[in-house]
């Protein structure tokens, strides 16, 4: 007899239970099993327990934020995070990103957005192909280990999360031709990215300070995107 699959378990983490009731309708509706909490604190007990495979993580929450949320989890684990933001300044989202979350939705939200977002988010960590070949990539004095998903510079290891290190590697595979941002967003998000671009600057910044010492360069080519060189 073949086992029955069991549903992806998804976190939402909001105080408002309007929210909550709302996304775990449309979440629900779509087969996933949503569990919530609607405290900060609480929520890192529950992702503790449930080991859910993604995150909705409200801001604005009680006794603890969301953006500490966020540091906490990223402390141990890559599980991927949408961030929902009541406000639409763009510190909010730009923060957001710069501590680890992959995505940001400002309220009032489309729930059909979220669940779209969602189910892109978890094709490109579950179901899509990697973007990245077997074997170590050397450039210069850069030598990227995919098995290992480790980097070095002139032998020294350099620590990158996981969309610093994709993005590396996109750029490096497509060495010297200009990369536009949607193409990095699907290259390396692995989806059609639904609001701006401003999530790949974040992450090509990070990248940019942790490859100080790197043959390979990050350039901007104005009104395009970037491209990668040999510095």
């Amino acid at each position: 007899m073949i086992p029955k699959m069991l549903p992806k378990t998804i976190l939402v983490v909001d105080d408002e239970p309007h929210i909550v009731e709302l996304v775990k309708l449309y979440l629900g509706n779509e087969g996933f099993c949503v569990e919530s909490a609607n405290l900060g604190r609480s929520a890192l007990s529950k992702f503790a327990e449930v080991q859910p495979c993604l995150i909705v993580l409200d801001l604005m929450l009680p006794e603890l934020d969301g953006w500490e949320v966020c540091r906490q989890i990223r402390r141990d684990s890559q599980v991927p995070i949408i961030m929902l933001t009541a406000r639409s300044e763009d510190i909010d989202k730009i923060v957001g990103l710069e501590i680890g979350a992959d995505d940001y939705l400002t309220k009032p939200f489309n729930p059909r957005e979220l669940v779209a977002r969602v189910k892109a988010i978890l094709r490109r960590t579950t179901l899509a192909e990697p973007i990245i070949q077997s074997g170590p990539l050397e450039v210069g004095n850069t030598v990227i280990d995919i098995e290992r998903h480790e980097v070095t510079i002139d032998g020294a290891n350099i620590e990158l999360r996981t969309k610093e290190f994709d993005l590396l590697v996109a750029f490096v595979q497509h060495l010297g031709l200009v990369l536009e941002r949607d193409r990095l967003l699907n290259l390396v998000w692995g989806y059609e990215y639904f609001g701006d671009t401003r999530t790949v600057d974040v992450h090509v910044a990070h990248l940019r300070d942790r490859l100080a010492g790197s043959s390979v360069s990050i350039q901007t080519i104005r009104g395009l995107g970037y491209k990668a060189v040999l510095a």
